[in-house]
């Protein structure tokens, strides 16, 4: 094949002389390296929103008086304040949720104020969305910034691998484990073929070195390591048949509650982008006033449908018990709705929330004779998750890391179920761009 002036073309390497180079040595070194500084930023980002939480969540509204409707104040001053940053800086303060959780290419630093203002006060003032997807945008702005200071002529490809790098780094313990953190980022980034390893090596290493700087700062501040644990875990032996035919049913619910949840989310985002400053305020009214509702109904605390979930999924778990199952149905129907209301406009990430809510439905049906608590909470988790995400290997994977001694006994349920959730997603899927389309094109309509 000729060349772009018609001399022959540059033999592209194969992924075993890359792997031999000298360049690929120093991608791998700079990779390791990029990982310690944003580790360590994402672990004062977390530790920042989690301050921001509780001083907004619980000491501001004891030291004003303020009763149960509290929620909505900061939510309806978030969607403001989100609404002029997303306006105002350089970029789209990240990606759009709504539009579900994929890879772009390397974020440009002159974004990263943007994404981080935008996601610090969507999830610091309580909105229903998760840190990774902005993590993964920040570790991988810092990382090309990085690189670009260095060398400022650096070729794409190299700044892709080193930007890919700080994404793995910042995500490292946030899913339980590096390696949950390593199969997200490839599937989201749909990597494969011979280059592979030579694209994921710099990208494990810097996941690797970022939870090993978690560790290192959890024993130094004592402020944890915000991975996704729970302590007390129910025992599991062995599924049966019954639990076999729960998963199928448990999959195609899932599919079609993450379904609803997206259509919301996708017909409202039409309606907000034109009228941000208007418009997202009256979004995250919606979701404090679904907080409300909920602690109302049920005479539990608002907080349960606010945040990711990521806090508050190791309670739930371990405290079933303690839930009626009103309490159940109702914490499910709050969430998912407050979940496809920040999906369409706020800047967080999908995950947690997914987790929460299919954990809520499985102990709910739990109730329902054949379907031990656990397994249900393990099927629910995954299915859900999966919808949402469309990343099957990483729902299975993220559900067997975080229930750590039943993970293993529990996965061929959670693969069944993961399984049917994902295919009824996709025979979903065109229903699903149909009711979108009709539902954009009423909101288009004049009067």
């Amino acid at each position: 094949m000729d060349g772009p002036n018609g001399g022959p073309a540059p033999a592209v390497p194969s992924a075993a002389e890359l792997l031999r180079s000298r360049s690929y040595l120093g991608l791998v070194a700079a990779g390791a390296i990029i990982g310690v500084p944003v580790a360590m930023i994402a672990y004062f980002f977390l530790k920042a929103v989690n301050e921001t939480q509780r001083y907004v969540f619980s000491t501001l509204p004891d030291d004003l008086g303020a009763g149960v409707w509290w929620p909505v104040v900061p939510l309806t001053l978030c969607g403001l304040l989100v609404a002029l940053v997303i306006r105002h800086l350089p970029g789209s303060a990240g990606h759009k949720p709504a539009e579900g959780f994929k890879a772009g290419g390397p974020v440009s630093p002159i974004e990263l104020p943007g994404i981080f203002i935008a996601s610090f006060l969507t999830l610091g003032l309580g909105v229903v969305l998760g840190p990774e997807a902005p993590l993964i945008a920040i570790g991988s702005g810092i990382g090309v910034l990085a690189l670009h200071l260095l060398r400022r002529d650096a070729p794409a490809q190299a700044a892709a691998v080193i930007g890919g790098a700080g994404s793995f780094a910042a995500v490292s313990t946030l899913l339980g484990s590096p390696l949950t953190a390593a199969f997200l980022m490839l599937e989201v980034a749909a990597i494969g073929g011979p280059m592979l390893g030579v694209l994921l090596v710099p990208g494990l290493l810097a996941s690797g070195i970022g939870a090993l700087v978690f560790v290192g700062l959890d024993n130094w501040t004592g402020f944890g390591t915000f991975a996704l644990a729970i302590p007390d875990i129910p025992p599991f032996t062995s599924p049966d048949g019954a639990q076999f035919l729960w998963a199928i049913g448990i999959g195609v619910a899932a599919a079609a509650l993450a379904a609803f949840i997206k259509v919301v989310a996708r017909t409202l985002q039409a309606v907000v982008e034109p009228r941000m400053t208007v418009a997202m305020p009256l979004v995250g009214l919606g979701v404090g006033a679904l907080a409300v509702a909920f602690a109302l109904g049920s005479d539990r605390d608002s907080t349960d449908v606010l945040f990711s979930g990521q806090d508050q999924l190791p309670a739930l778990i371990s405290g079933a018990a303690g839930w009626t199952l009103g309490a159940l149905v109702l914490l499910v129907a709050c969430k998912a709705l407050a979940y496809a209301l920040s999906l369409s406009c706020f800047r967080g990430g999908p995950v947690f929330p997914a987790m929460l809510i299919g954990a809520a439905g499985g102990i709910a049906l739990s109730e329902l004779p054949g379907l031990p608590l656990i397994a249900g909470v393990a099927m629910g988790i995954g299915a859900m998750t999966v919808a949402m995400l469309n990343l099957p290997l990483t729902s299975v994977l993220l559900v067997t890391v975080f229930l750590q001694a039943d993970g293993i006994a529990l996965m061929p349920l959670v693969i069944v179920a993961v399984v049917v959730s994902y295919i009824a997603s996709a025979r979903i899927a065109p229903l699903l761009e149909l009711a979108v389309q009709r539902g954009s094109a009423m909101v288009a309509e004049p009067g």
